[in-house]
């Protein structure tokens, strides 16, 4: 089954321009999209039936875990705010404990921001940008309150170490801009921050609103909400890049909420990805493995949603996953190949999915803190 929505993006190289080619109906109008009344009916009846069918391979997903998985599958109560980061972007520290700085203007962000040596920015307020800032390694940059962050452009990563994002509201990033983009850069971690856009332009109007790219490697996403958008997160912006890919793109998303984003929950190329204790809500496809990719689809929550998990869309060569634990809500699942991921490299609690709405919506986003 060919898609008509899930290709390559513009991440700053010519690589994108090398990506699968688009289908005749990827120029769908955007309206198309928005009142998704009448899909959604044919998509609860093709859910129920594909749910059904593939009830058995979540059933032994589960049962054929071992002790460890099962222990860390169980939980005595709703986790709060990590102070380090859980998963593949564990051991991030960001600036440390260097003394912050708080800056208020573009001009005083950039400069911030420069450098390797270890720092902590706080952002105090929304500044307007116009494309993307470069941050150096060892950082840690921090919005105060509530209101604070970047609009119209994003923050890139682009061969740092050593990276914390937490706390900023992101929105409206301008193409060929990513709200952030992380590119051949490792140790990262993306935390408690709301990404956000508009349903009512073309699909391509904003670029992504997370792209991770280039190599890049362990990485944790953790309780942010990610809302109102076409293209959530790509991770692995081409078909055409396994000998950088190959063996890197390891990252883990947890506890974010992802509400009426369209597509790409996240979209895995070649890397390894732990999707777990996600709330999706409204998309039309939620996690795409692809080229090769190996991901673990635990514990998560989805709702109004066509396709939870497709393995098999846009790509010359499938993708990989395993389901367990999940509440499907009547989304369908594509898996035409069962992965062998199922034991991720780290300690982690998985929270059931009976209790992930309550969670992941009264925790995630900024302000959490």
């Amino acid at each position: 089954m060919r898609s008509t929505h899930d290709h390559g993006t513009t991440d700053g190289t010519t690589d994108d321009t090398t990506d699968s080619t688009v289908d005749a109906d990827d120029v769908m109008d955007a309206t198309r999209v928005t009142p998704r009344d009448r899909r959604r009916l044919t998509a609860v009846a093709a859910g129920v039936t594909a749910a059904l069918a593939l009830g058995g391979l979540s059933t032994v997903s589960a049962h054929g875990a071992d002790a460890a998985d099962s222990a860390r599958s169980a939980t005595g109560a709703r986790p709060t705010a990590e102070t380090t980061p859980i998963g593949f972007g564990a051991g991030t520290t960001g600036g440390g404990n260097a003394t912050a700085t708080t800056v208020t203007s573009l001009a005083a962000f950039t400069s911030a921001v420069t450098g390797d040596k270890a720092k902590v920015v706080k952002v105090s307020g929304l500044i307007s940008l116009t494309g993307q800032v470069d941050i150096g390694s060892n950082t840690t940059v921090l919005g105060v309150g509530s209101g604070s962050g970047f609009t119209g452009g994003g923050l890139r990563l682009k061969q740092a170490t050593n990276v914390i994002v937490r706390n900023l509201t992101i929105s409206k990033p301008r193409k060929p801009s990513d709200g952030i983009t992380v590119q051949k850069s490792t140790k990262v971690w993306i935390d408690h921050n709301t990404f956000s856009a508009d349903r009512d332009h073309d699909k391509d109007y904003y670029d992504g609103l997370l792209d991770i790219n280039h190599g890049s490697d362990d990485i944790t996403v953790s309780w942010n909400k990610f809302a109102d958008h076409f293209k959530g997160s790509l991770v692995g912006h081409s078909d055409n890049n396994a000998s950088e890919d190959t063996g890197h793109l390891k990252v883990t998303y947890h506890h974010n909420w992802f509400s009426d984003v369209y597509s790409r929950i996240p979209s895995l190329r070649f890397g390894t990805g732990h999707f777990y204790d996600n709330y999706v809500q409204g998309a039309e496809t939620g996690v795409h493995s692809r080229m090769g990719a190996q991901t673990l689809v635990e514990n998560n929550v989805f709702r109004d949603t066509e396709v939870a998990v497709t393995t098999s869309r846009d790509s010359d060569v499938d993708g990989y996953a395993v389901l367990r634990g999940n509440d499907l809500g009547g989304a369908a699942t594509e898996i035409s190949r069962t992965g062998s991921f199922t034991t991720p490299p780290y300690a982690y609690t998985a929270e059931p999915a009976s209790s992930v709405v309550a969670t992941v919506t009264a925790q995630a986003g900024v302000g959490k803190l």
